[in-house]
C-alpha cells in the first residue's frame, strides 16, 4: 500500500493538490495531512473530499516547518501506519491522473529492480497551473549520484514531490536536516537508493508548482540556500556511504562553485569554506585554479 504524505501549511493552491488526489485512477493509497499549526485552517476544504479518498488530518499545535521543515516531513510520516511505499506531496503541487495507477503497474518490476526509490516525470507550473516547462524525463534505471550530477550541472531538476519511497529505508536514514531543507531531498536520494538504482515512470507526470510563494520560486532566501548547499557538499564530501573518487570530488566541487555564484557573489566566507575542501583534496592544478578564480573576483 502507499502513503501519501502531505505537510500542509498553505490553502492557496491545496485544492489543486486534493482535486488531483481524487482524480486518481487507481485509489489504492491513505493520505495524511500535517497540518503545521497554519493560520489558513483547511478544515472546510477537507469537508469537500473526506468520502472520495481515505483522508487522516492531524493539527499539530506548534509551527516545526519555520525552523526544521525536515522534522516536519518526519513528524507527518510519523501519522502513517505500515503502508511499505510513501510519497511527501507539496501542499500546492499535482499529480497527474494515473500517477498511483503506473506506479502499481511498475510495482512487479520496480521490486524485481530492487529499487527503493521510485522516481515520476515531471513539469513546472505556475499559480494558475499553466504549464512552463517541457517534461523532465529520465532514464529508466539511473544510479543516484549520475541523477544527482545531471541536476547540479542544470541538465535536469528534482524536488520532493516526484518520489516514492521504501519506509524501511526511509526509517534507515531519514532526512538530513539542511536550512529550509534545501538539499535535505538531493541527499536523502543519495542515501535512500543504497547503492540500487532510481526506478523511473516517465509515462506521467507530477506537476511541481513554482511561484514567490515557493521556497524555490523566492530570490530574498539565497543566503540560506548558499548554506545549505555548502553544508551539503560538506557532508557528500565526508560520506562513507556515497563514496567519491577525487576526479569526482574535484568536479562536485567545481560545479558547486558554478552553482553558488550563479546565485549571487560568494562571500568571504563562502570561498574560505570552498578553499578548505579544494585543499583538503589536494589537487595542485585545481587549487591553482581555485586561487585565480578568487583573484579574479577580487579585483572586479
Amino acid at each position: 500500500m502507499l502513503a501519501i504524505i502531505i505537510p500542509y501549511y498553505k490553502l492557496t493552491f491545496f485544492e489543486d493538490t486534493l482535486k488531483s488526489l481524487a482524480n486518481q485512477t487507481d485509489q489504492r493509497f491513505n493520505v495524511y495531512i500535517g497540518d503545521d499549526a497554519s493560520i489558513e485552517n483547511p478544515s472546510n476544504l477537507l469537508e469537500k473530499y473526506i468520502r472520495k479518498f481515505n483522508i487522516v488530518y492531524k493539527r499539530f499545535d506548534s509551527n516545526l516547518g519555520g525552523t526544521s521543515l525536515t522534522k516536519q516531513w518526519e513528524r507527518c510520516i510519523d501519522l502513517s501506519r505500515n503502508e511499505e511505499w510513501i510519497m511527501i506531496l507539496g501542499d500546492d503541487d499535482v499529480l497527474g491522473e494515473n500517477v498511483v495507477e503506473s506506479f502499481y503497474e511498475n510495482l512487479s518490476e520496480i521490486i524485481k529492480e530492487e529499487s527503493n526509490l521510485v522516481r515520476f516525470a515531471s513539469q513546472l507550473i505556475d499559480g494558475i497551473g499553466e504549464i512552463f516547462s517541457n517534461v523532465f524525463l529520465h532514464p529508466k534505471l539511473e544510479t543516484a549520484k549520475s541523477s544527482y550530477w545531471r541536476k547540479l550541472k542544470r541538465k535536469t531538476r528534482s524536488s520532493l514531490s516526484e518520489y516514492i519511497f521504501k519506509r524501511n529505508i526511509y526509517l534507515q536514514f531519514k532526512f538530513r536536516q539542511y536550512p529550509l531543507a534545501w538539499n535535505s531531498d538531493d541527499m536523502a536520494w543519495l542515501m535512500f537508493s543504497d547503492f540500487k538504482d532510481i526506478y523511473t515512470i516517465n509515462s506521467t507526470v507530477v506537476l511541481v508548482r513554482q511561484t514567490h510563494l515557493s521556497i524555490s520560486g523566492k530570490k530574498d532566501n539565497l543566503k540560506e540556500k548558499n548554506t545549505s548547499q555548502l553544508m551539503f557538499l560538506k557532508d557528500l564530501m565526508n560520506s562513507r556511504i556515497i563514496k567519491l573518487t577525487k576526479k569526482e570530488r574535484i568536479e562536485l566541487l567545481y560545479e558547486t562553485e558554478v552553482s553558488l555564484k550563479r546565485k549571487q557573489k560568494l562571500t568571504l566566507v563562502e570561498w574560505l569554506q570552498l578553499a578548505y575542501e579544494y585543499i583538503y583534496i589536494f589537487s595542485a592544478i585545481a587549487i591553482l585554479k581555485f586561487i585565480r578564480r578568487f583573484l579574479i573576483q577580487l579585483v572586479r
